[in-house]
């Protein structure tokens, strides 16, 4: 019985090796991204209610800046900015005077439009890092076209928003199931610099993460203030 018992484990065990799929971790590489700026239009703003409004207008911003950060290329486009929608934030235009956004006239889904594609390839990258208004439409759509056309995609699920936090989950779930990366804007910072003494690095980040993640802005700031003009209170020496 124990004979049969060993050969049925050892018999598991190798089934379970052949068909356990082997995981490789893919890591974001600043020299083989782009920036997609996707529909995030000052019109469309107003249908962003699954983030508070300062959070996530503070999440866009963040999100446009990563190409300047990184001197990354990037493809920003717009949906009818003519009508309601309207235009991107100046802000964003003036972060990237050279480039040309695709103002797309009726398409949808980004991707369907030639002048849209044709500046995606032209950036020669393979990994995409997107995010938009809505994330259930214009995110996932392009997300997913992105997908069936051989990129790798992250979505910045903090810069996309949406009418709820119901719709917003599960959009993120039906892009996840297609191979999407969705993360995190301070996940996508800590792939793209690897090393806080790389550049750019703790140099040029420290304060952009000041501006943008205040959670670890202040944890440097207080660190700034206890060496310049700090003192040890009583009890703290009998901290571990």
């Amino acid at each position: 019985m124990r004979v049969t018992w060993n050969c049925a484990l050892l018999l598991a065990a190798t089934v379970n090796a052949y068909t356990t799929p082997q995981f490789t971790y893919e890591r974001l590489n600043k020299n083989d991204s782009a920036l997609v700026i996707l529909d995030m239009q000052e019109g469309l703003f107003s249908l962003s209610r699954d983030y508070d409004a300062v959070q996530y207008r503070n999440s866009m911003y963040a999100h446009a800046e990563l190409g300047k950060i990184f001197n990354l290329p990037v493809v920003m486009t717009t949906s009818a900015e003519t009508g309601p929608n309207g235009p991107l934030p100046n802000e964003f235009l003036k972060m990237y005077p050279d480039v040309s956004v695709v103002k797309r006239q009726g398409e949808v889904n980004a991707w369907d439009n030639a002048e849209f594609r044709d500046a995606i390839r032209a950036t020669n990258k393979s990994q995409i890092i997107i995010a938009g208004i809505v994330t259930d439409v214009c995110t996932t759509f392009c997300a997913l076209s992105l997908r069936e056309a051989g990129y790798s995609v992250w979505a910045n699920h903090e810069a996309s928003g949406t009418t709820s936090i119901d719709i917003r989950e599960q959009a993120n779930d039906r892009m996840r199931e297609a191979g999407v990366h969705v993360v995190s804007y301070f996940a996508v910072v800590c792939e793209l610099m690897r090393d806080w003494r790389s550049t750019p690095g703790a140099a040029e980040l420290l304060p952009v993460l000041d501006r943008y993640f205040p959670a670890y802005g202040m944890v440097t700031r207080a660190h700034l203030a206890a060496i310049n003009n700090g003192t040890i209170q009583p009890g703290q020496e009998d901290i571990p």
